[in-house]
């Protein structure tokens, strides 16, 4: 397995210096959350809109979500439900991909987000300009990247996949003949190679929530509590990885979680997920990963400084006036990045995986 040069050191500081000082939401009173809540179910239906979540956001957002009639899921479930769904307008809880995502695959609906300044480390990690040119220099090789990228990448890209299905894509792939470029999640796309055998050229972005697990810290966790058992998402760094029972997409995770005969599960991806994971196997006790001690920072402290700056103030200051909050994609861009989209969700549903 080959890979690109690692992301400059300028960027890096800048993707976590933004990390560090992404906004955070005010804290509600119930009297304010419950006047909020209201507000927001009576413009849904003025707007036509439906609410699409990611698990990684705030719980009070999921309920809310699930209360509408709106979708809770991971990457690959909001691209399939915004596709289907009859709502004109999409409101999409999250980070920028996702809302770009859905707009390239409606381009006839209005798509807005809470804050459209929430973005992504994988997203900036792989900078069209760079990625573009590492594609141009091995023009023999398939681009396959992972949904947390611009629209632009996609662009580039001849197919886009999910922690859900990038293992049964790339192995397709493989099967075929074909050598690999993936971008940008280095641990997914090492775990993907390791799965597969592919031939994988691997960009070196990353997540600053699951950069952060460290193996030290885990292994003194795991001492701690020798009877949980460690599930963990492929964004994670393989030596979390090495440790794990269950590797998987949040929906996967939420499955084991259910399934496992364990009374403690170890989570190794955003805490966000601990409301539906907590709803899928109420009697289990979770423990997020640790990203303090020795050889840890925390920069996320396992939760995503912008899917946290998704708030209910925010959700319906949108739904009031969208002017600012509205995905527009250039239509060249969109039509390209809709290929390899549209392959995948084929690829996927032929699958029965949505």
């Amino acid at each position: 397995m080959g890979s690109a040069n690692d992301i400059p050191v300028e960027l890096v500081e800048e993707i976590r210096g933004k990390a560090l000082h992404a906004p955070r939401p005010r804290a509600l009173t119930p009297e304010q959350r419950d006047a909020l809540i209201q507000r927001i179910r009576d413009l849904l239906k003025a707007n036509n809109a439906v609410l699409i979540t990611h698990y990684y956001v705030d719980e009070q957002l999921q309920i809310l979500t699930d209360a509408t009639g709106g979708y809770v899921g991971d990457s690959l479930g909001m691209a399939d439900y915004g596709n289907r769904h009859e709502a004109t307008t999409l409101v999409v809880i999250g980070v920028r991909f996702m809302g770009e995502t859905a707009k390239i695959l409606n381009p006839e609906k209005r798509v807005l987000m809470p804050d459209l300044g929430a973005e992504c480390s994988l997203d900036l990690s792989c900078p069209i300009e760079a990625f573009s040119a590492f594609c141009d220099q091995h023009p023999d090789r398939t681009v396959v990247v992972y949904t947390n990228t611009s629209a632009e990448v996609k662009a580039r890209a001849d197919w886009v996949v999910t922690s859900s299905n990038a293992v049964d894509i790339v192995a397709h792939l493989h099967a075929n003949g074909e050598k690999i470029i993936f971008a940008p999640d280095r641990h997914l796309g090492r775990y993907v190679q390791q799965k597969t055998g592919a031939d994988i050229l691997n960009w070196q972005g990353f997540c600053v929530v699951h950069d952060e697990f460290k193996a030290s810290e885990l292994r003194r966790l795991m001492a701690e509590y020798p009877e949980a058992e460690l599930i963990a998402h492929p964004e994670s760094p393989a030596e979390v990885l090495d440790m794990a029972s269950v590797v998987g997409s949040t929906t996967q995770l939420i499955r084991a979680a259910k399934e496992s005969r364990a009374d403690t599960l170890i989570v190794a991806t955003d805490m966000g997920i601990f409301h539906k994971m907590h709803e899928a196997a109420p009697d289990k006790q979770l423990l997020a990963v640790p990203t303090g001690g020795e050889s840890a920072t925390c920069v996320s402290c396992a939760h995503c400084p912008w899917m946290a700056m998704n708030s209910l103030d925010n959700l319906a200051a949108v739904l009031e006036d969208g002017s600012g909050h509205e995905i527009h994609i250039d239509e060249t861009v969109r039509r390209k990045a809709l290929v390899p989209i549209e392959r995948m969700l084929e690829f996927s549903r032929a699958q029965g995986k949505v």
